[in-house]
């Protein structure tokens, strides 16, 4: 009685091999993307609860801003991207920006992200 021997060949093996290095690559562009977004997010999170808030000037809310995004390595936010605009009794921030990179040759990838969050803590200032 003979067995045939089974399992993969070195061609199926390298051809899987292709395949998670591939996907392996572009995780490496794209999780970047999204840890600095989670880091726009909770930058606006830690802004909500940041006591009187909504007393202050948008000048203020901005540099504040950008302070915890720089703890948080973020480069591709940029002030343009930020907008405050007065909503009652307090502030509504919107960050909408965008990411570019490099991807194959010729190819990018492309993200557009965007988050707000009502400032309308009035703790004491």
């Amino acid at each position: 009685m003979r067995r045939k021997q089974g399992g993969m060949t070195l061609i199926g093996f390298i051809i899987v091999l292709a395949l998670v290095g591939f996907f392996a690559y572009i995780a490496m562009r794209l999780v970047p993307m999204y840890s600095e977004y989670y880091a726009v997010k909770q930058a606006l999170k830690g802004l909500q609860q940041e006591p009187g808030i909504a007393n202050r000037d948008p000048g203020k809310i901005q540099d504040l801003f950008f302070r915890r995004l720089y703890i948080s390595y973020a480069e591709n936010v940029k002030p343009a991207h930020v907008k405050i605009e007065r909503v009652g009794n307090g502030w509504k921030m919107s960050v909408n920006y965008e990411v570019r990179k490099p991807l194959i040759y010729n190819l990018d990838v492309v993200g557009k992200f965007s988050a707000t969050e009502d400032l309308t803590n009035r703790g004491p200032d």
